[in-house]
């Protein structure tokens, strides 16, 4: 930190030199963890593991989740030597009114997103917010507002930007190293998979794999209302959303896997939340549109292509697919016969010189061809600014200089448009206009009713 000390919503953050420990407790950015699911629970520990870190609350309308949350930053700060208190709340906004919060990280449901991300910038708070950052196209960019209004950083949580491997392949794409490209291939997964797991079994008469199953996009399914458990507080997990009754699929404490709820229509995005986001993210940073989009959504049913497919304005095809096999039994003669694509959370890249892949399988898997231009690009590459290779700690360093983060506001919300585009050409069964620039479809009504959905009173944007 600067010798002057640094002004964090309006706590002076004393400089000094820290002990063994790390910074003197002044010095230590406070943050709360909003959502202590899974993901929640992951940034939990992260985050209170970090000396320069102080997590002074934790956050969840389930009470057993957030009293094992704070247990968790006790044990974690006594056993580093560092005497630390952690307050556990059941409502955000009390969270929001302490003055020693600098800054939040956002890990509830999809659905509470942008209302959370809002409020926090409204109240002078940074914030870390997972993927996506939005349910609807105008929540994305009321956060973008939200977050410029009131000066705030923002950082996206699509980590997978952040590994080395996966920017030096995306950094070759965005430098011509594959020439014009001409086609991006991605994955699009149905609900098929969600419904044929075990915890879904029970329910087979209401959820209607059969037909259900066949849908890319979230859907309100019929599940009969359960008792509430006891000590979660199920008014507030609802929100702002359209009211559902308690059922233990959209929340199972613990839950087997990490997001119950993406598969409803009411509080989840499906592809977009499971994974979609980060694919978009690499995507679209590598064709040079981070900050736009798309400007033609073709729907499979109109023959143009055999897969959802869209146009960007300076030529790249994006194809959604189901699993990689398509691409050479739809697609023939677009990838060499002997290419082997794996993994997932990013995409595959065609262009004038060779194609190349950057995904995640046990890890960053990056793929290509012909030889030599795997050479190339780690030759070219071999000097890219990788920025932290860690995503949190490049949004630590971003609350102290006040910079920008790897992927920040508007970067979160073209991401999260690229995959309701996804949904809304799907639930009106058409091809699509989009203008990015304006954020509107050209001659469907529809569609532009799409962007947006009004919230469960008395909650407002």
């Amino acid at each position: 930190m600067a010798a002057a000390g640094l002004v964090l919503n309006g706590r002076v953050l004393a400089a000094g030199t820290g002990s063994a420990g790390g910074p003197p407790p002044l010095e230590r950015l406070g943050v709360a963890v909003i959502g202590l699911g899974a993901m929640g629970r992951g940034h939990l520990r992260r985050l209170a593991g970090d000396p320069a870190v102080q997590v002074v609350a934790v956050c969840d309308v389930d009470r057993e989740r957030r009293e094992q949350a704070r247990q968790t930053v006790v044990e974690m700060t006594a056993a580093a030597g560092r005497a630390a208190t952690c307050t556990a709340y059941n409502d955000f906004r009390e969270v929001l009114a302490r003055p020693d919060v600098d800054a939040v990280v956002i890990a509830t449901p999809d659905h509470w997103h942008a209302f959370q991300a809002i409020a926090a910038a409204r109240a002078g708070k940074d914030v870390y917010c997972e993927k996506p950052i939005s349910v609807t196209i105008e929540e994305g960019r009321r956060v973008v507002e939200a977050v410029r209004r009131y000066g705030r950083v923002f950082q996206t949580g699509t980590q997978y930007r952040s590994m080395p491997a996966i920017r030096r392949a995306v950094q070759f794409v965005r430098d011509a190293g594959l020439g014009r490209v001409k086609h991006v291939f991605t994955q699009l997964h149905t609900l098929a998979g969600w419904l044929s797991s075990p915890r879904c079994q029970p329910y087979r008469a209401v959820l209607n794999p059969e037909v259900t199953g066949r849908c890319y996009t979230p859907l309100d399914f019929a599940l009969p209302a359960e008792s509430v458990p006891e000590g979660l507080d199920w008014e507030l997990w609802v929100g702002p959303a359209p009211w559902r009754p308690y059922h233990r699929l959209y929340h199972e404490n613990p839950s087997p896997g990490v997001v119950p709820w993406a598969f409803s229509a009411a509080f989840g995005v499906t592809s977009n939340t499971w994974f979609l986001s980060h694919a978009a993210d690499v995507i679209q940073y590598a064709l040079g549109v981070e900050e736009s989009g798309p400007v033609e959504i073709v729907h499979p049913d109109s023959g143009r292509f055999p897969t959802l497919t869209m146009r960007y304005a300076h030529g790249p095809l994006l194809h959604f697919v189901q699993d990689w096999s398509q691409i050479g039994s739809l697609y023939p003669g677009v990838l060499p016969a002997n290419a082997r694509v794996a993994g997932m959370f990013g995409g595959v890249f065609v262009g004038e010189r060779g194609w190349l892949s950057a995904l995640y399988q046990n890890g960053p898997a990056v793929a290509g061809g012909p030889e030599e231009l795997l050479r190339e690009m780690e030759e070219k590459t071999r000097d890219v600014s990788l920025g932290a290779r860690d995503h949190h700690a490049n949004w630590l360093q971003c609350l102290r200089t006040r910079g920008a983060p790897s992927c920040p506001e508007e970067l979160g919300h073209r991401t999260a448009t690229l995959g309701h585009l996804t949904n809304i050409a799907y639930w009106t069964g058409r091809s699509l206009r989009w203008d990015p620039d304006t954020e509107t479809f050209a001659e469907c009504d529809a569609a532009n009713r799409l962007r947006a959905r009004q919230p469960r009173p008395p909650w407002r944007l």
